[in-house]
């Protein structure tokens, strides 16, 4: 594997906008199979019986531990961390001292000296970073996600979804289940083995009892835990769900995973170009979509553009506080969803696979990403009033839909947008983008879950 870090690829490509743009990578793997059953039905059991989603190989794992735990947490995320401990969660926030995004994962708090930190790379590698150069006597164990991993994965993970989910979970048991409080974890037994389960929901509404379970443990007792779960679920009619539907999900809860993390400019953040790889996730990923531009600060969100602004906790010193109290009275995107107009999709996808030569981009279905970072233009008229971040179809949603950020005056319930889809010029040079013409596709905003 190359040595070369990221920022020397910056410096010979000349133009980390132009780098990311002309990337050969596609879409965020999911590394399991791609139906179970079907997309469709899958999708729908999660609305009204259940799903079971195995989400042990796509995320990286990255484990904290030691006596200076507390401060190094406080000191890098725009969370408070008052109440925190073992058997507790938070959707972990870190800027760069500019009060942009980075990343955003899921926090496990393991013991009260012991945390893991969950989800796509770029805030576990920013927050490792921290660790390892920050002078905290914090211990780093890497548990990468399977594309980047020879070996074996240390733990298995499970979503389970859905208004069965309790009902799986106890007949797997043999008994009742303690109630988990929302975003905390608890703990209970599995054929045999002891299971730890986070009370969150990857669809649906935050909150309802127990409706989507994360359940976790060591890798070796997986496989029971799997079959156990799959043989309880069988009355109640769940489905395994595979990497189709999965990737839908977050156009109905809500989560923008995907976003250019803030660090490929600016003095500050070169020490840490330097210590990423080139061939790191940050370091391979591609930028796509109709919204183009050669400043790729211009991709960059703030916290409050992803609806995270309710997050920050000016109740202590971290990266970027300074940026982020300048920016809190200020005007700033908010996060939305738009549904996609269905004559105006039916169009499109027609014209993709009849138009000839002035054909439109395919709209790969149910999920129509093509680029690690996916960005198209919304306009009002020929203003532009932010943009797309993911789109899919949803059988529960009955149609395409996106999640975008919108100016905040923009944002409108009811109010008619216009997506830009497919790329300038007749497309990048990414090997997913075929040769095209940009089509312009009618939205409604919503600024409430669809479903």
């Amino acid at each position: 594997m190359s040595s070369e870090s990221l920022e020397s690829k910056i410096q010979r490509s000349g133009n980390p906008a132009h780098m990311l743009r002309n990337a050969p990578t596609g879409a965020f793997p999911f590394p399991i199979p791609s139906e179970y059953s079907n997309w469709r039905d899958e999708q729908e059991s999660w609305n009204t019986t259940a799903v079971l989603f195995d989400q042990s190989f796509h995320m990286t794992d990255i484990y904290f531990e030691g006596p200076d735990l507390g401060r190094f947490l406080s000191d890098v995320a725009v969370n408070s961390f008052r109440t925190f401990g073992k058997n507790k969660a938070k959707q972990l926030i870190v800027c760069n001292d500019d009060g942009r995004l980075i990343g955003d994962a899921i926090l496990f708090g393991l013991e009260d000296d012991k945390v893991s930190l969950v989800g796509t790379p770029s805030a576990p590698n920013w927050v490792a970073y921290q660790a390892e150069t920050g002078g905290y006597d914090v211990k780093v164990t890497r548990d990468e996600r399977t594309v980047e991993n020879k070996g074996k994965r240390l733990i298995y993970r499970y979503q389970l979804q859905g208004p069965d989910a309790l009902k799986i979970v106890e007949k797997a048991q043999g008994g009742p289940v303690d109630r988990i409080k929302f975003f905390n974890i608890g703990e209970f037994t599995i054929a045999g083995r002891p299971v730890r389960a986070l009370n969150h929901t990857m669809v649906g509404i935050p909150g309802q009892e127990m409706t989507g379970l994360e359940m976790f443990g060591p890798a070796d007792d997986g496989p029971a835990v799997l079959e156990a779960l799959l043989e309880a679920g069988t009355e109640f009619g769940l489905r395994q769900g595979g990497a189709l539907a999965y990737s839908t999900t977050a156009v109905e809860s809500g989560w923008i995973g995907t976003f250019v993390p803030a660090i490929y400019t600016g003095e500050r953040m070169k020490p840490y170009r330097e210590w990423l790889r080139a061939g790191s996730y940050e370091g391979v990923a591609s930028l796509g979509g109709s919204f183009a531009s050669d400043d790729i600060e211009d991709y960059y969100v703030t916290p409050w553009d992803l609806g995270y602004g309710h997050v920050i906790k000016f109740d202590h010193d971290f990266i970027g506080r300074a940026a982020l109290e300048e920016l809190a009275d200020q005007p700033h995107r908010r996060k939305v969803w738009l549904r996609w107009n269905d004559d105006d999709v039916a169009r499109v996808i027609a014209s993709s696979l009849f138009g000839g030569r002035d054909r439109a981009k395919y709209m790969s279905t149910p999920a129509a990403g093509y680029a690690t970072f996916q960005h198209d233009k919304v306009l009002i008229g020929d203003r532009l009033v932010g943009a797309t971040f993911r789109n899919a179809y949803t059988v529960n949603i009955g149609g395409w839909a996106s999640l975008a950020t919108i100016d905040e005056a923009d944002a409108q319930d009811g109010a008619e947008v216009t997506v830009i889809w497919g790329e300038d010029n007749g497309g990048t040079e990414k090997p997913g983008v075929e040769r095209h013409v940009q089509t312009p596709i009618r939205a409604t905003i919503s600024t409430t879950p669809l479903v």
